[in-house]
């Protein structure tokens, strides 16, 4: 397993690994990072696919300092309308460890009835929130009479989801399930 609570020498070499576009993605999180330690990070690659059956890739940087938590993406756009060649959009975001709401982790274990503690499990997703995105999720909202045609106005959700990351076994690897386990406990840690 890759270490996570490690230096700023470890989170470049695990850029550099990552194979997508190291240099500039070094440069993005290093500049919005400044002076500051390392006390974990992931660096998460993964590719998708858009309607037209290229290949886009993309990666996340997270990294936990002791005031911030730096969320850097850098994906990859191909060649289109007015733009002649392909070219990487990077964006860096630093959010002060006060401001984080929410560090949510979902685990998924194969057959739980026979699940052993200590076991990895499978697949994590880590949804932290901070308050600068939410999604609505609105509906016509009823009195529960089937035959009632009153206009009762809409009823809905609020859910804060500033980033989401999920890492697979099956697509990851065992080391990057548990290097984002290991992240978010630093990160839990750091913010509660």
């Amino acid at each position: 397993m890759r270490d996570t609570r490690a230096t700023a020498h470890g989170l470049r070499a695990a850029i550099e690994r990552s194979g997508y576009y190291p240099a500039l993605v070094a440069d993005a999180v290093e500049s919005a990072l400044g002076d500051e330690p390392v006390l974990a990070y992931v660096v998460h690659h993964e590719a998708t696919f858009d309607p037209a059956m290229e290949v886009r890739r993309h990666v996340t940087v997270l990294v936990l300092s002791p005031t911030r938590l730096l969320v850097c993406h850098t994906d990859e756009h191909p060649p289109g309308e007015g733009v002649p060649q392909a070219h990487a959009s990077t964006t860096t975001e630093v959010v002060r460890l006060d401001r984080i709401q929410s560090v949510a982790v979902t685990r998924v274990v194969p057959d739980p009835a026979s699940y052993v503690p200590g076991v990895p499990p499978t697949e994590v997703v880590l949804t932290i929130g901070w308050g600068a995105i939410a999604h609505i999720d609105l509906e016509p909202a009823t009195c529960g009479d089937e035959s009632c045609e009153a206009d009762h106005g809409y009823t809905g959700n609020v859910t804060a989801d500033d980033m989401s990351l999920r890492v697979s076994e099956a697509a990851d690897g065992p080391d990057a399930v548990a290097q984002v386990l290991a992240f978010a406990q630093a990160l839990s840690a750091a913010t509660g």
